[in-house]
């Protein structure tokens, strides 16, 4: 079985990436550590900067992977700025910003390091609501998908409709055979 590490603090993203990663006997180490996140219009600047960082830090092959909630009406905001929007108003706050119905889209970008760099995308549109469901983390409580939000959906459910899984489905078929 081949192997990569995945260097990220989030056991929510290594459990769901674990998901994909199965399917193509791939198996997901999980190096629970932190990097500078450098703060930036694009998710690419992001994942592209912390793929440099990490490159002489840590065991290649390895991936990290960054995601944010891109709401239309505030022109892509958050977007890589998801992260501190969530810790700074939280879901209520996103929802009052934005009012119920808002379309937004989930990104995520995976950045692989094995020899050189390489990104893959994801991306599932929705829109936000008022919070429901326990499932996830972060935004999936207010960010629904054809009537459900992915806090009322399990993991495998969102694993196959959701921006990282879809990102993760491009990521482990190039590794596969590569790796």
């Amino acid at each position: 079985m081949k192997e990569i590490n995945f260097i990220t603090q989030n056991r929510g993203k290594v459990a769901e990436l674990r998901v994909t990663a199965k399917q193509f006997d791939l198996k997901i180490n999980h190096i629970d550590a932190s990097y500078p996140e450098l703060q930036a219009d694009t998710l690419e600047d992001v994942v592209r900067y912390g793929l440099a960082y990490c490159q002489n830090k840590f065991p290649a092959p390895f991936i990290i992977e960054d995601s944010g909630l891109f709401v239309d009406a505030l022109r892509g905001f958050p977007g890589p700025f998801s992260s501190y929007v969530y810790r700074t108003i939280g879901n209520s706050g996103l929802v009052k910003l934005v009012g119920d119905g808002a379309p937004a889209r989930f990104k995520s970008l995976i950045g692989s390091y094995y020899n050189d760099f390489k990104l893959f995308h994801g991306q599932v549109k929705g829109r936000i609501v008022a919070s429901r469901g326990r499932s996830g983390f972060g935004f999936d409580p207010i960010f629904e998908r054809d009537g459900r939000t992915f806090g009322e959906i399990t993991i495998d459910e969102k694993n196959a409709i959701s921006h990282r899984s879809k990102a993760a489905e491009l990521f482990v078929k190039w590794a596969t055979t590569v790796i």
